[in-house]
């Protein structure tokens, strides 16, 4: 009992210690350093025009209309989960169905009727797989440059617009691999729309 009481008081000023700096001083010192560095990104890389929040380059947006680019499949959940207020509040999740599956290729086969139709001037055209396909997230705001490009004409004829119009909007939207040599190049879909609705110019 002695030994214990020798011990508690040590291990009592040891979590305090530990919980000060691994707590607060750790946390608020990378939290300063990411907001003084990089306070975009910290932030949530919100894209924000004349006090005006659109919404964050690292979560995708649901676009149908033919004027708008079109970005990885969504499942939205819109019946689960509701706000304090009893508010719907929107989830995406992943779907979880094998390729092998006869209900995946059900969908499959259903996305790209989809896409053949809203793009007829792509008829013979391979449809890039990221078209119609979930991401593992659900919510990914990227698409390929090769899905991009198979919509380039479909947005030109619904805007009036020339495709080289759109074709340099994409451009300006696309990301180069990580140090020239990971991964793959990506297009931001919500970047692209934003910037044909006119609200971003660079």
């Amino acid at each position: 009992m002695k030994a214990f009481k020798n011990v508690l008081p040590k291990a009592a000023i040891i979590f305090v210690i530990f919980t000060l700096l691994c707590g607060l001083i750790y946390t608020g010192l990378v939290t300063g350093i990411a907001q003084l560095i990089f306070p975009d990104k910290a932030n949530g890389s919100i894209i924000e025009v004349d006090g005006k929040k659109y919404g964050s380059e690292l979560l995708g947006q649901q676009y149908t209309d033919e004027g708008h680019m079109w970005g990885r499949i969504m499942k939205i959940d819109v019946a689960t989960y509701k706000d304090k207020d009893g508010k719907t509040l929107m989830y995406a999740v992943p779907s979880n169905l094998s390729p092998a599956s006869d209900e995946y290729k059900a969908l499959v086969k259903e996305r790209v009727e989809k896409l053949r139709a809203a793009n007829p001037a792509m008829d013979e055209a391979a449809i890039p797989v990221d078209l119609v396909t979930c991401s593992g997230s659900g919510l990914d705001p990227h698409i390929s440059p090769a899905a991009a490009d198979y919509q380039v004409a479909r947005i030109a004829k619904a805007r009036g617009i020339s495709e080289d119009k759109v074709r340099s909007i994409v451009e300006k939207c696309t990301q180069g691999r990580l140090l020239g040599i990971l991964g793959e190049k990506t297009v931001n879909v919500l970047k692209v729309n934003l910037m044909l609705d006119g609200v971003l110019t660079d």
